[in-house]
């Protein structure tokens, strides 16, 4: 068990190095390298163009026109980092994704649910943060190094047989509940909170947001409790959104002072 205590110690100051700040101020783990992660993103991005339809026309453009005012409200030096592209999906499921690189896609069925150009870019400035956060990257780093920390507690109490194997898988669901999970919350919520000022940014009426989640809602459907879920409840987006608007009217207000008036037919 010599080696248990360097490794541990190992694990710790790889860690901290690789600790950075992300754009709400947040420490967080971030081990992966970005130009890997954007490589695969643009594989992943491929992939999924040929295995799933997609649709052209005035959706394309429409999606396209709102996603490039969101785009433009950028910094230079973020609008040009990544390899923005964004198509439309036909899938009935209200969603969209994003990939690391900038790909992203949006669902037909989300088009039905985002009944506006705001809405939409409510939905869309979310992917961009994602994006911009890089919470790929702190979720597979996050990934790793639970895998680490249980692989070296596992070794440490010298967990092994039937015994040693299910208190491992209750460890192991601790970790999804407790670490994994939670993660994922914390990055929706933060995509929320900047998505909501990048739209503003680009002269997307914020206070559509908070309409969005409200379409959301009456689509229904069986959620679980929100610390079961990767995603907060409709209920704590709201009113987290609810919490930032007054800081998002005053930059959608600056925002249509400086000419920023998207203008995006809808299909």
């Amino acid at each position: 068990m010599r080696w248990i205590t360097p490794l541990a110690i190992g694990a710790l100051c790889l860690t901290l190095a690789a600790c950075t700040t992300s754009p709400t101020g947040r420490q967080r783990l971030t081990l992966a390298s970005d130009a890997q992660l954007d490589q695969m993103g643009a594989q992943a991005f491929q992939q999924y163009q040929q295995e799933r339809p997609m649709v052209g026309g005035s959706p394309q453009r429409y999606v396209q026109c709102v996603a490039d005012a969101l785009v433009r409200a950028l910094p230079p030096q973020q609008r040009q980092a990544e390899n923005w592209q964004i198509r439309v999906f036909r899938d009935d499921s209200a969603n969209a994704f994003a990939l690391p690189g900038g790909y992203m896609g949006v669902n037909t069925g989300l088009l039905e649910v985002a009944r506006n150009q705001d809405q939409l870019a409510a939905v869309v400035g979310h992917e961009i943060t994602h994006v911009l956060a890089r919470h790929a990257n702190e979720r597979v780093s996050t990934q790793t190094a639970t895998q680490l920390g249980l692989s070296v507690l596992s070794s440490a109490a010298g967990l092994e047989g039937a015994g040693g194997q299910q208190l491992m898988g209750a460890l192991g669901m601790g970790a999804q509940y407790g670490i994994l999970m939670p993660f994922s919350r914390r990055h929706e919520s933060e995509a929320d909170e900047l998505g909501l000022f990048l739209m503003a940014d680009a002269g997307f009426d914020p206070r559509a947001s908070l309409a969005l989640w409200e379409n959301m809602s009456a689509q229904g459907g069986a959620r679980p409790p929100a610390w079961l879920s990767s995603h907060p409840s409709h209920g704590q987006r709201t009113q987290a959104l609810q919490a930032r608007m007054d800081e998002a009217l005053a930059r959608y207000q600056r925002a249509r002072q400086a000419g920023r008036t998207p203008d995006c037919p809808r299909p």
